[in-house]
Formats: structure tokens, C-alpha cells, sequence
């Protein structure tokens, strides 16, 4: 069946933007930028449903369990590029935060035709990672209708597991079918329907902000430093000691010495804020506040 798409926001034709063909490159830069400035205030304007699914991605993680994006087009990749952006950032395994993308990840470079429209597909690449109760599922889709990404969380609420979604056009069959939907209203494209263009940058920054508060609330950061970084390069070893040397005070010099005993940005930092120097006190007491720096600080005495 023929989609309408005249009730999809996203792929209505822009007031704005109809002669853009007949402006200079300076016009054209600054009209996309304009309607660029819009995207935030729609994200902001679902600060509260983020923040809802937010507390969910959180207690599925408390629980051991998984945050799954899955997404079709533009909104896989966006979806993609935050679970691989993770393990760097946040120190987590592959496993806790992956996107399912229609195609397969071989999509994400080139665009297999007609896997978005298969419903079967989504479900059986849900049971491919032991999809489960515990898991979280978000599904991002622009329009809010994309067969595939409709029928992996119609699945995954069948189990019983959290559903989410982050769509750009309201009143979508996405937004009626999840626990827990996200709708930033972008509008328009400057191009119309490529909504790889404004609802994108919505989806990014949406996406962004899930999984960085989820990790911050799991004791990743500490202050506003990535503190679970994983030092693989001489790159990041550097990082590693300013982090350590930005949380606690010392230089350059004793943080390296401290960071090559304890092996661990966390551990290290946990270790000269407590005065305490037996490794493994430094790691029983970190492990049973689930690697909350303040938490643990708070046992020995110190009210960071």
C-alpha cells in the first residue's frame, strides 16, 4: 500500500527554502543554518519525554541489561554512531549499547532496498542478540511509520521489555505503539522529505544526550570527566593522566606513577582522593558502589 505522504511532517515542502536553487553559495550556507537553529528548540521542547525514557535506560542497565537502538536509513546510522561511540567514550563493553539497522551493518555504507519494509527481519534480527525482557529497545524513525523499526518494538513490548522511540513527525504509529516516545518536531527540510538534514541532527542529539545521562547516572563520569576511558594509545594515555591530574590535583608526573599502579583512570582517581593505596581495598570498595566515584568516597569518610 502507497504511503501518504502528505500526513508525514517531515515531508512537507518548506516556505522557506522553495527558490533555494536560485540562491548564491553564502544564501544557501545561511538558509540551512537558520532552519539548523530550529532543531535544538524541538529537542528541547521533549526534554521531558527524554527524560522519561532516560530513568527506564538507566534501571535496564542497573538490571544488566541492554540499551538497542534499531533504525532504518539516516536514522540507523545515527543510531549506530552512538553505540560504537560507547566503548570509547564510557569504557563499556560492545554488548550494552547496539543499534540493529535494517540491511545489516553493511547498510550503513550502502543502502540495501526494500529491508525497511520487512517486518519479519526485525524480530529475527532481535533474536539474533538474545533480544530480551531485561534489554531496552528504541526505535528511531523520522516519520514514525518505518515497517521494520514498528515491528521490532511491537516484539519487543510483546516480552515484555521497555519500548522507546525517536520520531521527528507526530502522531506516527511508532509514538502509539512505544512505552516511552520521543517526538521533536523538526518540520520541514530544507530539501524536502531528506531527512537526513534537520531530523538527523534532532535524532544525534537526542540519541547523545540518552546515552550519555544513562552513563553518567551508572558512574562513568565523574565531575564531567570521562573516567572510564580506556587508555589504548599514547593519545589517550595522555588524556588519561590530565583526567586524572583535572579530578585530583596532582601532576602530571605522580599521576602517571599512580595511573601505572593502579591500572584504571577510575581506580587511580578513587585511590589519591581516599589516601588509600592496597589495590585490591581500592577495588572491593569501588566494586561495591558499582564504580560510583562519590558513593564510594562516601564509605571511607569523604563527602566529595
Amino acid at each position: 500500500m502507497a504511503v501518504d505522504l502528505k500526513k508525514i511532517k517531515t515531508e512537507e515542502r518548506n516556505i522557506k527554502t522553495m527558490n533555494i536553487d536560485k540562491l548564491e553559495i553564502k544564501e544557501i550556507v545561511t538558509l540551512i543554518n537558520e532552519e539548523d537553529k530550529l532543531v535544538a528548540l524541538a529537542v528541547e521542547q521533549a526534554k521531558d519525554q527524554i527524560s522519561s525514557l532516560v530513568e527506564q535506560v538507566v534501571k535496564c542497565f542497573e538490571n544488566d541489561g541492554r540499551l538497542i537502538y534499531m533504525g532504518a536509513g539516516t536514522s540507523g546510522r545515527v543510531g549506530i554512531i552512538d553505540a560504537v561511540e560507547c566503548r570509547p567514550t564510557f569504557g563499556v563493553d560492545d554488548e550494552m549499547v547496539q543499534c540493529l539497522m535494517a540491511g545489516g551493518i553493511n547498510a550503513f555504507v550502502k543502502a540495501v532496498e526494500g529491508a525497511e519494509d520487512n517486518c519479519e527481519l526485525a524480530i529475527n534480527d532481535l533474536k539474533s542478540i538474545n533480544f530480551s525482557k531485561n534489554d531496552c529497545l528504541i526505535g528511531i524513525a523520522a516519520s514514525g511509520r518505518t515497517p521494520y523499526v514498528v515491528s521490532g518494538c511491537k516484539y519487543a513490548k510483546s516480552i515484555g521489555a521497555v519500548t522507546g522511540c525517536i520520531v521527528t513527525s507526530p502522531n506516527s504509529i511508532l509514538e502509539e505503539t512505544v512505552d516511552y516516545p520521543i517526538v521533536a518536531v523538526t518540520g520541514a527540510e530544507v530539501i524536502t522529505g531528506s531527512t537526513r538534514m534537520k531530523s538527523g541532527t534532532a535524532q544525534k542529539m537526542i540519541c547523545n544526550i540518552i546515552s550519555t545521562t544513562a552513563m553518567i547516572k551508572m558512574g562513568k563520569v565523574y565531575q564531567n570527566l570521562m573516567i572510564d576511558v580506556q587508555p589504548t594509545n599514547e593519545k589517550l594515555v595522555s588524556r588519561a593522566i590530565r583526567i586524572i591530574s583535572d579530578a585530583t590535583g596532582v601532576n602530571g608526573d605522580v599521576a602517571a606513577v599512580k595511573l601505572k599502579k593502579f591500572k584504571g583512570v577510575k581506580k587511580t582517581i578513587f585511590a589519591i582522593l581516599s589516601g588509600i593505596e592496597d589495590q585490591e581495598e581500592v577495588t572491593r570498595i569501588l566494586n561495591n558502589h558499582k564504580g560510583h566515584i562519590r558513593k564510594a568516597l562516601k564509605e571511607v569518610g569523604i563527602n566529595d
